[in-house]
């Protein structure tokens, strides 16, 4: 009976060690066709953007994984307010990509999210 347990512990484990590497998978293939870029600015509200939004993502990915389940909400606010200045700052360039990629990247994240939260994948 103890094997039995340890077996399923094991098989646990794995099965979230497998959704881990799925999900990094995903953000790796949605992530290799955005290219973040700084450069030199002549206007001054671009760099206060570009700033802010590296403080406004950092902030509220410290809230979203340290915080309490009472401030969660600000920090998908200012992880929501750090993305749009990411894009008004001018300074993420979106290469093409192709469907197939995309699908692979979203099927990945599904998957490993499943597998982490529930242990196994529903089609």
């Amino acid at each position: 009976m103890e094997k039995l347990i340890s077996c399923l512990s094991t098989m646990r484990f794995l099965g979230k060690l497998v959704g881990l590497v799925l999900v990094l998978a995903g953000i790796y293939f949605l992530g290799k066709n955005i290219l973040f870029t700084t450069q030199v600015s002549p206007y001054w509200w671009r760099d206060i953007s570009a700033a802010g939004s590296v403080l406004a993502v950092a902030a509220g990915a410290t809230i979203l994984v340290a915080g309490s389940n009472a401030i969660k909400e600000m920090g998908w606010l200012l992880v929501g307010v750090g993305i749009l200045l990411i894009f008004v700052s001018g300074g993420v360039v979106l290469k093409p990509t192709s469907l197939w990629t995309f699908f692979v990247a979203i099927a990945a994240l599904v998957a490993g999210f499943q597998l982490i939260r529930t242990g196994r994948i529903r089609f």
